[in-house]
């Protein structure tokens, strides 16, 4: 199914594509290529905006694609064959989500949508948002008959480029509109490490293990248990907003405790950013309002800055070269 989202400010349509499979439903627009709503079993478990109107003053990329280069980057800048790549400044000095103009601000084109899988694109030519390179992006989000949402991305770029690509929905298992739920859902991960973080939110190179910590999610526990601990990585982000590894699936487990609802994550990243809402403030659907974790966003992607540590995974993609990336969202 396919429907009108509303009007942008400037008179532009956005879209509404709905695909479904099993005892999974979800609505996508053309705007930002954002999930806006996930059905499971009846229950709508993602953050959203009622129409487009609303996603265009969403400041917490609700749903939304992000791209070229997701999380944050030191001094808005990176070496790349030996040249300055400079970015928009849009947090202090440094960049986050690729700036001001990011792809969540974006209308999108529809290349195909079937009942159970939507495929939407978009250009970026040379020195969009800083970066080298005419690149093609594709997304598509498709549903498997078990209960999987697959999130692909797929580009290719004609210069060396940096591709890392993410998905930015909020969840609330127990329904997007239990707001005091969310801290309260069950998470579980296996990473043995994560990437602490100096007062602007950059990490530090330092990957730090989750062993006696607030940070450790190898046995399960709600989200809200030790956000508020007394520990520095938790003090200065205001809680939970950090990159774990990956290493195996699930990387992510995420539980709901009075309905069992569970979703479990897959990748091929190296990293999942595990963002709990603290600074969330917005306007959803049905009149909720979504404020201060309300909702906890499961990113996965490369690490945080990693173009200024050459030891992490890289994102950097020849020309010509084929990006390809998987998430998996599977509900159990």
């Amino acid at each position: 199914m396919e429907k009108t989202f509303g009007h942008l400010a400037d008179g532009r349509e956005a879209r509404l594509y709905t695909i479904e499979s099993g005892r999974v439903r979800a609505e996508v627009t053309s705007y930002g290529a954002s999930l806006v709503s996930l059905w499971v079993d009846g229950v709508d478990v993602c953050l959203g905006c009622d129409d487009v109107r609303g996603y265009e003053k969403n400041g917490a990329f609700l749903g939304a694609t992000v791209g070229r280069n997701a999380n944050r980057m030191k001094g808005a800048s990176f070496l790349l064959n030996g040249e300055k790549v400079q970015l928009p400044a849009n947090e202090g000095s440094n960049n986050l989500h690729s700036g001001p103009d990011s792809w969540g601000w974006r209308l999108w084109e529809k290349t195909a949508h079937t009942v159970s899988s939507l495929t939407l694109s978009i250009h970026s030519p040379h020195g969009d948002q800083g970066f080298p390179g005419n690149a093609t992006i594709r997304v598509t989000y498709s549903l498997d008959s078990t209960g999987g949402l697959h999130i692909v991305y797929d580009a290719v770029c004609d210069q060396d480029t940096v591709f890392n690509l993410t998905n930015h929905s909020y969840f609330n298992l127990a329904g997007h509109h239990k707001v005091d739920a969310a801290m309260e859902q069950y998470l579980s991960m296996p990473a043995r490490f994560f990437n602490p973080d100096d007062a602007e939110s950059i990490p530090t190179g330092e990957l730090r293990s989750v062993e006696g910590s607030p940070m450790d999610f190898r046995t399960p526990k709600p989200i809200g248990q030790d956000i508020g601990a007394d520990y520095d990585a938790l003090n200065l982000q205001g809680g939970y907003d950090h990159n774990w590894e990956v290493f195996c699936n699930p990387c992510a487990i995420l539980s709901d405790p009075v309905s069992g609802r569970t979703m479990e994550v897959h990748t091929d990243c190296p990293g999942i950013q595990v963002y709990a809402g603290n600074y969330l403030d917005e306007h959803g659907k049905n009149g909720i309002y979504y404020g201060k974790r309300t909702g906890v966003a499961l990113e996965t992607q490369f690490y945080p800055d990693c173009l200024h540590h050459g030891d992490w995974p890289q994102p950097v993609v020849k020309a010509g070269e084929a990006y390809h990336s998987e998430t998996v969202y599977r509900f159990v």
